[in-house]
């Protein structure tokens, strides 16, 4: 596996990355967790949000970058991450394609964009993610990796 900066040629594929990694989440847990009418009015176009929210995530003039895994030429998986002017730093989208998941993709990804973000002066890294089943693995990496979790929680209703 190598990880590389990220290319423009990169984009269509990460998409359609980012959209299979989670679809499960999309389409069958979170309308039952968090029932119909939450999630039709919050994520009931995700693909579509997904496709605007992407290309974002690498703009280097922002101090916005993306790294990718590949093997073989096969892009498996990236992470977005940023710092701003304060010093704190924050890994935006950790994505791994559901067949190249628990090898060690997002481990690698993650160890290198911490490690970007030390070396140009980071002195806190963040990094958020959902605490239903289908994140239970990423809780776990973040874990492994140091990462406390913050005890928050977040509500919605449906009116």
């Amino acid at each position: 596996m190598r990880i590389r900066s990220f290319q423009k040629s990169d984009l269509p594929v990460l998409i359609d990355l980012t959209i299979e990694t989670f679809r499960v989440l999309f389409e069958d847990d979170l309308p039952v967790l968090i029932g119909p009418d939450v999630f039709a009015h919050d994520h009931g176009d995700w693909k579509n949000d997904y496709r605007r929210e992407v290309p974002t995530l690498h703009d280097p003039g922002s101090d916005k970058f993306v790294i990718v895994a590949e093997e073989a030429g096969q892009i498996l998986g990236y992470v977005g991450w940023q710092l701003d002017s304060a010093g704190t730093g924050r890994l935006e989208m950790v994505a791994v394609h559901p067949s190249a998941q628990r090898r060690g993709v997002a481990t690698a990804l993650c160890r290198h964009a911490v490690e970007e973000l030390r070396l140009r002066g980071a002195a806190v890294v963040h990094v958020g993610t959902g605490g239903d089943a289908f994140h239970a693995p990423a809780r776990r990496l973040y874990e492994s990796l140091g990462f406390i979790g913050w005890p928050v929680v977040d509500y919605a209703k449906a009116l």
